[in-house]
């Protein structure tokens, strides 16, 4: 059978021609046999024309990133790690359908070495290209059918190291390893549609050596131990962006428990003593249990927190359900304010994801606005002041560098975080708290588990406020000069 042609509809043309033979008028004179009609011939379907998927999901930023003809529901991530020899193998399971009709199409995979590709099962041609695979399969894929690849791989994976933004990805530590970076990581320990349009659920097994713990994303599904290996499962069953998965491989104090009928899992790492880390970490629920009264339900499965020591980790990321901190957010005591903000961040650039990199500020500047809102519910201050402060203080740069342009090297530039919360707040005093924070609630919900642009927040807020808000946001978002304080519309 050949998929996508129709069979031919034989037989028609001779049932149509005995039926006129029977039915048709009759006369006394005998007549001429009237010429029988020859069958119509069916017209088959134009054949396919299968081509390439690109290799890139269209962002105008980053234009190698992700890919296209594709979309993957769910990956099943299987890997080995062996921190002595900094090697690992892994065969990553890939479930899509293709939204155009294939030849071939690319995965992102950096630094590995693929071994062998199979596509529902038969082997598949592939190359690998700098950071790209190239899967050909044995028959061209069709537009609108699903498709499971299963590649293998191994070899000793690396960080991806960008110019402008640093490293991001796997990093062999003194004790195991972290995979962690924005805005790519995920190509460094499994193939990979590496951008966050294209969302999808996650399986992880994970083995590595006994005596160590390996930390991801989701609900933990227990560990089993075998001839000195240990493998531990992980399920990731909220839609998620590529960037936000992680894996910790390490020594860590471990804390489980049960919140809301969702597991808890937090994992400080040993490499710092019992104190401030531990404190604000146990802290998890707390704050999002206030972050729901502000932004509507939690969105994902599980909480947590993963604490880890090294130095080229210094930040904190928001990978999805469980975030990770570096231990030096905690150094002068607890810190309860990056819990706010990462916790915010799995309403606001997890759940709600974002389609393309240039609207970045609608992560950041939302969660920077959940720390201000955290501290005015802790007392620590309002967020008027946190406003008022940083319109008086903050660098010029911050007034040149428009928040919803930054362009690649500002992407994580303080004018996306502080004048992006300044943004958020200035919505807030133009439309009042009733409107404001019905926008939040509804822009959570309505865009849960998918994706979301400065174009369709923009249009939600006059739609709840019933307010034009264009001038509003070109101020705050677009131009290059300070705003004007802003007052209720």
């Amino acid at each position: 059978m050949v998929r996508g042609r129709r069979a031919p509809r034989a037989g028609v043309g001779l049932l149509m021609a005995g039926v006129l033979g029977v039915s048709g008028c009759q006369s006394s004179e005998p007549t001429a046999a009237p010429e029988q009609s020859a069958a119509p011939t069916a017209t088959p379907t134009p054949a396919r024309n299968f081509t390439p998927g690109a290799a890139g999901a269209g962002d105008p930023y980053f234009p190698s990133y992700g890919n296209g003809g594709y979309d993957v529901t769910a990956y099943t991530v299987k890997v080995r790690y062996d921190p002595a020899k900094d090697q690992l193998s892994g065969v990553t399971t890939v479930k899509a359908t293709a939204t155009a009709d294939l030849s071939s199409f690319n995965l992102d995979l950096a630094g590995l070495t693929v071994s062998g590709v199979t596509i529902d099962g038969a082997a598949a041609g592939h190359e690998q290209e700098k950071n790209e695979l190239v899967v050909t399969p044995a028959a061209g894929l069709v537009s609108g059918n699903g498709f499971t690849a299963e590649i293998t791989y191994a070899g000793v994976p690396k960080p991806l190291k960008n110019e402008v933004l640093g490293e991001g990805g796997w990093l062999h530590t003194g004790d195991g390893a972290i995979a962690l970076g924005q805005p790519e990581s995920a190509s460094t320990w499994f193939p990979v549609n590496d951008h966050p349009s294209d969302k999808a659920t996650y399986q992880f097994e994970i083995t590595v050596p006994d005596g160590l713990t390996a930390v991801s994303n989701g609900v933990p599904g227990g560990k089993t131990s075998t001839g000195g290996w240990t493998t531990w499962k992980w399920a990731e069953n909220t839609p998620m962006a590529s960037y936000l998965s992680t894996v910790a491989i390490g020594k860590f104090r471990l804390t489980q428990s049960e919140h809301k009928g969702r597991p808890v899992f937090h994992a400080v790492t040993t490499k710092v003593s019992k104190g401030a880390a531990d404190a604000s970490i146990a802290k998890t629920l707390k704050v999002a249990d206030y972050l729901e009264t502000v932004f509507g339900p939690y969105p994902v499965d599980a909480y947590g927190g993963v604490v880890v020591s090294d130095e080229r980790i210094r930040y904190a990321l928001e990978t999805q359900s469980r975030p990770v901190y570096s231990a030096g957010f905690f150094r002068r005591g607890e810190n309860t304010g990056v819990v706010a903000h990462e916790l915010a961040h799995q309403w606001f650039g997890n759940s709600v994801a974002l389609e393309r990199w240039q609207d970045i500020w609608l992560n950041e500047g939302l969660s920077s606005y959940a720390e201000w809102l955290w501290a005015e519910h802790s007392g620590e201050g309002t967020a008027k002041q946190a406003f008022d402060i940083r319109m008086a203080r903050v660098p010029a740069e911050v007034w040149r560098t428009p928040p919803g342009k930054p362009g690649v090297k500002n992407l994580f530039s303080e004018s996306v975080y502080e004048r992006g919360a300044m943004t958020v707040h200035a919505l807030r005093v133009s439309v009042g708290d009733k409107a404001f924070f019905q926008i939040l609630k509804t822009w959570a919900q309505e865009q849960r588990n998918g994706t979301g642009t400065t174009k369709e927040f923009v249009e939600l807020s006059e739609r709840i406020s019933g307010k034009q808000l264009d001038k509003l946001f070109d101020a705050w978002l677009y131009d290059t000069r300070k705003p004007a304080v802003p007052k209720p519309l």
